[in-house]
């Protein structure tokens, strides 16, 4: 079977796909152009590379599309081990941190507004226009830190399958359940105690390596048809 008809290395590299797109909006545009308790700061920066600030939208709209047909090709994997457990991981996986892609947009629309200015906007001053800005970039960091609950929760049902399917090693079904904890106390530290949320990312971050692996794993072994056709059967 060849690595396009492969349906492990399709759902592999569409996972390859969303963690190359996904970071872009999510790391690497905060790092770059966010200046954390300067509004003015930020704004000049979102200002002088637009571009950039507009990739990052397009990414956050690219990562969504992504989870739609990455979901989709594990459907396609796993539907013969366990249906149930399968629409779950669409849902949970799919469905629902797209919806929060799309809609998390807006928040970044508003700001590259404000920052430009528009004629519309002129009642309000420069400082408050900035200020206004950051409130709705904060909006797209509360959203991610909600959407956490997701990404953790959708490896649960993705984790019983890898481990009932026979034709996956089990070990990367028990590291994705210990990566969905990681998801889930990284994004209630967020939530209930903000402070902390450095320290717990940091020692959540070995646990996050479990979707690398699984990715890697799909990548470049894939699913060979005989042992497709055995959990089915």
């Amino acid at each position: 079977m060849s690595s396009i008809k492969n349906p492990g290395r399709v759902a592999g590299l569409l996972y390859l796909l969303l963690v190359v797109a996904a970071p872009v909006r999510l790391l690497y545009i905060p790092s770059t152009l966010f200046v954390r308790g300067n509004a003015t700061a930020t704004a000049a920066n979102i200002a002088a590379h637009e571009t950039l600030f507009r990739l990052g939208i397009v990414s956050d709209l690219l990562s969504g599309t992504i989870c739609i047909f990455l979901v989709l090709a594990l459907y396609r994997l796993f539907k013969g081990v366990d249906q149930n457990h399968a629409v779950l991981m669409v849902i949970l996986g799919g469905v629902m941190p797209a919806a929060i892609y799309f809609f998390n947009v807006l928040n970044d629309a508003a700001a590259l507004m404000l920052v430009r200015g528009a004629d519309f906007l002129s009642v309000f001053e420069k400082p408050q226009r900035d200020a206004l800005a950051m409130l709705f970039l904060r909006l797209h960091g509360q959203e991610i830190v909600a959407a956490e609950i997701l990404w953790g929760l959708w490896l649960f049902p993705l984790a019983v399958l890898v481990i009932r399917s026979g034709f996956l090693p089990r070990f990367l079904g028990y590291w994705l359940i210990v990566n969905g904890f990681a998801y889930l106390a990284m994004s209630f530290t967020g939530l209930l105690l903000p402070r902390y949320e450095d320290i717990v990312s940091n020692i959540a971050f070995p646990a996050q390596l479990g979707e690398i692996a699984f990715m890697l794993w799909l990548v470049i072994k894939g699913v060979k048809e005989q042992a497709l056709a055995a959990p089915a059967s």
